[in-house]
């Protein structure tokens, strides 16, 4: 998602290519590429992303040229990696106290994310940048965690819900993020499976 998001951004023609993870293609098992650009594969999303963003410098550029401001975004999209994502995960997957616990945790991070936001309209300030790209495929995922986890988010958090919306004016974004009630569907399905 991050990566079609970019690519739009960007305006960068390419092909998308679905996978089958239980049936994983040759390439796929060879080098779990996100992307691949003349030939080359390049892993991990928030790398792929960098690499874009070098890539086609010259359109819409997710980071910001000052160093200080580049690391800090750098910093913030780890952070939505290894904290909201997990966070979320656990909001969906876990029961009672450890539940609990993410989604406190998730809340947590919103907080210290809409801190960071300030009274900017995008993480990257009027345009889409390198923190909105990492982040906006968790929006789309929020109405999972509520349900899983039994709580409202927008209540307690109305100018992170504010931004999404924002984000999903975008047409990158819009046409990017996967419907919900699937997202919803496959955490349920995942579920099952780990049941059986």
């Amino acid at each position: 998602m991050r990566l079609r998001i970019a690519l739009a951004e960007k305006g960068i023609k390419h092909e998308y290519k679905e996978e089958d993870l239980k049936n994983k293609s040759p390439l796929l098992l060879k080098s779990n590429p996100v992307l691949i650009h003349n030939g080359k594969p390049v892993s991990e999303s928030l790398i792929a992303l960098q690499y874009i963003d070098e890539t086609w410098n010259d359109n819409a550029p997710m980071l910001p040229s000052d160093p200080y401001l580049r690391s800090q975004a750098r910093f913030w999209a780890e952070f939505v990696d290894k904290k909201v994502v997990d966070f979320g995960r656990k909001v969906c997957m876990t029961k009672g106290e450890e539940q609990e616990a993410a989604k406190n945790g998730l809340l947590d991070c919103i907080k210290l994310l809409e801190g960071e936001l300030g009274e900017k309209p995008y993480f990257g300030g009027e345009t889409l940048g390198f923190v909105d790209v990492t982040l906006v495929p968790c929006y789309g995922w929020l109405s999972v965690y509520e349900k899983f986890g039994n709580f409202s988010i927008e209540a307690e958090h109305p100018v992170f819900i504010a931004w999404g919306k924002r984000c999903l004016q975008k047409e990158s974004v819009s046409k990017s993020l996967p419907d919900q009630q699937k997202l919803y569907d496959f955490v349920v399905q995942r579920k099952r499976l780990e049941i059986e």
